[in-house]
This record gives structure tokens, C-alpha cells and sequence, in this order.
């Protein structure tokens, strides 16, 4: 995604699935590795809305699951974003939006 590049972060894989979730974007800024989860919706109330406690716990084991496949990736500081999409809007990037 584009916003992220600007902001200086390497996109490392896009739409993960694996047994236990699915990630739509892993990104690495400096030691930090971003899952982002992207939320496409009307408005910002309805896409911050969009993502449940079920959906963070699966997008939070399936970042377990994709970091354990990749040994370099395991000393990095793990964070969880999320990446509001709305029409006609710059893309809105909220930075650690929850830890599991």
C-alpha cells in the first residue's frame, strides 16, 4: 500500500492466509513489523467499528503462526495497525491500534 511506503515501511507480503487467521498486510519500518489490518468502509466510525475482539485474537494468531514460519522476523518488534480506507480520503493509518 502506498501510504506505508511513504512513510517508510517495506511491505513484506500482502493477503497472508494461514490455518489459524488471515493478514492483509506485513510491513517492516526500521525493527518494528507491522500486521495491518486494512478496513475498507463508508466512514471512520463504521470501519474502526469493522473490527471485532474475535478478529483481532485470529489476525493476532495468525501473525504467531507467519513470524514463526520466519525465523529472521522473530526479533523484531511485534505491532498491530490498522489501515482505514474511506472514499474520496487519503487512506488513514492508525498505529498500534490494539495489542492482543
Amino acid at each position: 500500500m502506498l501510504a506505508l511506503r511513504i512513510k517508510g515501511y517495506r511491505i513484506l507480503a500482502r493477503d497472508i492466509r494461514t490455518p489459524v487467521g488471515e493478514i492483509d498486510i506485513v510491513a517492516r519500518r526500521g525493527r518494528t513489523l507491522a500486521v495491518v489490518e486494512v478496513k475498507a468502509r463508508a466512514d471512520a466510525a463504521q470501519a474502526a467499528e469493522a473490527l471485532t475482539a474475535r478478529q483481532r485474537a485470529r489476525i493476532a494468531r495468525a501473525a504467531a503462526a507467519f513470524v514463526g514460519h520466519r525465523p529472521a522476523l522473530a526479533g523484531l518488534d511485534l505491532r498491530f495497525d490498522v489501515m482505514l480506507v474511506l472514499p474520496w480520503r487519503a487512506p488513514h493509518h492508525i498505529m498500534d491500534a490494539w495489542r492482543p
